[in-house]
């Protein structure tokens, strides 16, 4: 059955409710009213036959018919915008988006990105960072960059490089450790991988002094930060900050590194790949190695 006489605008607010999951935020978001975002779900869901959401005292919830149509849906929006990218300044343009987890993105991608526009100056890089939880299909990426083992359902992982984990300081504070096991006298900065710091120790042959104590973090990136005041000590890959390193405002004061994973490109396997994602996927799979 077609649905000839479904508008865009129908369409438009159905994802941006379907996004927010509020009708409040969606008229905020396309600057409308809340009754004018009801009425258009409304049109859309007589036009189909089917409730798209279920109305609950605080927000929404997608039915199972909305769930369905969502990524179909926020996958036409993405290739429009990246048409409107291509065409907006006249020149056959194509956008690449590319999700890389903070710590990769500032440590590494961001020094290299001038060569890859030389290189391919037809195909323009849209950058967005993540802390390692991301959905690609929400987000409308080509590609996400994360760390870990390279296991995550329905995507394809090709490896880049390692990152191997080491306790990472301040001068100051390293020359108060005689040995591996003086770690624990000082707040270990963490990450949501909780394992890593007894893992570490471990892997040291060390028994630490007392229990690992310390901040969690989401980002190694705002980690290394609260290291640099002089709050703790990180449990960090030394390759992701080696300006740092090099300046002598941190320093790894143990040899001993810990593979708790590495850095993966991947990508939703249904998705398509176009020219210019297949140009970055060939030169950042160079440049890693």
């Amino acid at each position: 059955m077609a649905h000839t006489r479904i508008n865009l605008g129908a369409l438009k607010a159905f994802e941006a409710a379907a996004r927010a999951l509020s009708l409040t935020r969606a008229a905020d978001e396309l600057n409308v009213t809340q009754a004018a975002v009801s009425h258009q779900v409304r049109l859309l869901e007589n036009q189909l036959g089917v409730e798209l959401f279920r109305r609950l005292p605080r927000g929404l919830a997608l039915t199972d018919e909305g769930l369905s149509l969502l990524p179909a849906i926020q996958e036409a929006f993405g290739r429009i915008d990246t048409a409107l990218d291509r065409v907006g300044d006249g020149l056959a343009r194509e956008v690449v988006h590319v999700g890389a987890v903070g710590t990769f993105a500032s440590g590494w991608l961001l020094l290299r990105l001038a060569e890859f526009a030389r290189l391919h100056p037809q195909v323009d890089v849209r950058l967005s960072t993540h802390n390692n939880r991301v959905d690609p299909a929400a987000e409308g990426l080509d590609f996400a960059i994360r760390y870990g083992r390279g296991t995550w359902p329905g995507m394809q992982a090709d490896f880049l490089m390692p990152a191997p984990l080491s306790p990472l300081c301040t001068p100051k504070l390293a020359a108060q450790l005689r040995g591996a096991a003086d770690l624990s006298r000082f707040p270990l900065l963490r990450s949501y991988f909780v394992d890593d710091w007894r893992l570490w120790f471990e892997a040291a042959d060390a028994v630490p002094d007392g229990p690992i104590n310390g901040p969690i973090f989401d980002s190694s990136l705002t980690m290394v930060q609260c290291a640099l005041q002089g709050l703790g000590i990180a449990l960090a890959p030394p390759a992701m900050f080696e300006r740092e390193l090099a300046e002598g405002r941190l320093v790894q004061p143990f040899a001993v590194e810990l593979d708790a994973g590495g850095y993966w490109l991947t990508r939703l396997v249904l998705k398509p790949v176009g020219d210019g994602a297949n140009a970055f996927a060939a030169w950042i799979a160079r440049a890693a190695a």
